[in-house]
């Protein structure tokens, strides 16, 4: 990071404060939470509630939920609660929710993803829409001027040219739904050139080609870049590269799911970044928060979500052209 960017960097995690505000004057969205069966997920629900920004239906073993509420001192007392019998049966159970138009939002209690996705992605039963699903981590990292979405880290493992393509658009969507303008999307190599040795560098130019022919629509793209010259405008200068994004990248797209899981680790353990969570592509939002996130990351993730909804709410009610 150039002494410059440190220097202008906003006051730190102001970028999440900026989306909860924003969230909280949009009409809060009900928001169906999977499982929430201990401490972490259940108060993050609450905490959401009371900031005004969902109206959680809480779908779980009812005595189970109660009886943490109980342990934590939490009020569970004005939440519908839905009661099935295990973690299996309320990803289920939620995802007829969302087909019975009860919920605009899901949100992951304290069941695992994996068991959460199975349900989501059910061809039969499922939410899945001709979009690919994915992951995008929103980072607020107190030393760096965007707000920095990471995709995929979470949900797509090696994704092929198509599957990327579907990345790209989600993350975009996102970016300019909940109003952060046209975004500046940087496709990550270990290298700025392309070369036959390192395939995501071939896939970066062809992803970038696909957005000159309107494949990819709604941001500027450029790729393959690597790390620095993503988010540094030195060392792009230094490399002699010039484009819009280098330097200024919004969103960083990773090669695959294990260079952005450890990407989105190192921001967060190294610079003390906060990662918000969410998966696109099905047919509503979904919150995916984690065990280790704090109020302000949690409450970040809920806004984000309920930002996209409203977008799309007001984007259905207007009249057809």
């Amino acid at each position: 990071m150039s002494v410059r960017q440190v220097a202008q960097a906003p006051k730190m995690h102001a970028k999440y404060e900026g989306l909860i505000a924003r969230a909280k004057e949009t009409p809060a969205a009900t928001t169906v939470v999977v499982h929430p069966c201990d401490e972490t997920s259940l108060r993050g629900a609450i905490d959401a509630a009371e900031a005004g920004i969902i109206v959680p239906i809480l779908v779980g073993p009812s005595r189970k939920i109660r009886a943490v509420a109980q342990e934590h001192t939490l009020d569970v007392g004005r939440f519908e609660i839905v009661d099935v019998p295990h973690s299996e049966a309320a990803a289920t159970r939620a995802v007829q929710l969302i087909h019975e138009a009860k919920g605009e939002l899901l949100m992951k209690g304290s069941l695992h993803t994996d068991e959460l996705m199975r349900a989501v992605t059910a061809s039969a039963t499922g939410l899945r829409t001709a979009r690919r699903v994915s992951h995008v981590f929103v980072m607020d990292v107190p030393t760096y001027a965007q707000t920095l979405f990471i995709t995929d880290a979470a949900i797509n493992i090696f994704p092929d040219l198509d599957a990327k393509r579907d990345i790209i658009q989600n993350a975009i969507d996102l970016f300019t739904q909940v109003g952060l303008g046209e975004p500046r999307v940087a496709i990550l190599s270990a290298v700025e050139t392309v070369t036959s040795k390192i395939p995501s560098t071939i896939e970066a130019a062809a992803l970038c080609k696909m957005a000159e022919r309107g494949q990819i629509t709604g941001a500027v793209l450029d790729g393959p870049l690597a790390f620095d010259n993503a988010i540094d405008p030195e060392a792009a200068r230094i490399k002699g590269i010039h484009s819009p994004v280098a330097g200024r990248a919004q969103i960083l797209v990773v090669p695959d799911l294990e260079a952005g899981n450890m990407l989105a680790k190192n921001l967060t353990f190294l610079s003390k970044a906060d990662a918000a969570g969410i998966v696109l592509g099905a047919r509503v939002p979904i919150i995916l928060t984690s065990r280790a996130d704090s109020v302000r990351t949690r409450l970040a993730s809920c806004a984000v979500a309920v930002l996209l909804a409203d977008a799309r709410r007001r984007a259905a009610a207007l009249p057809a052209e």
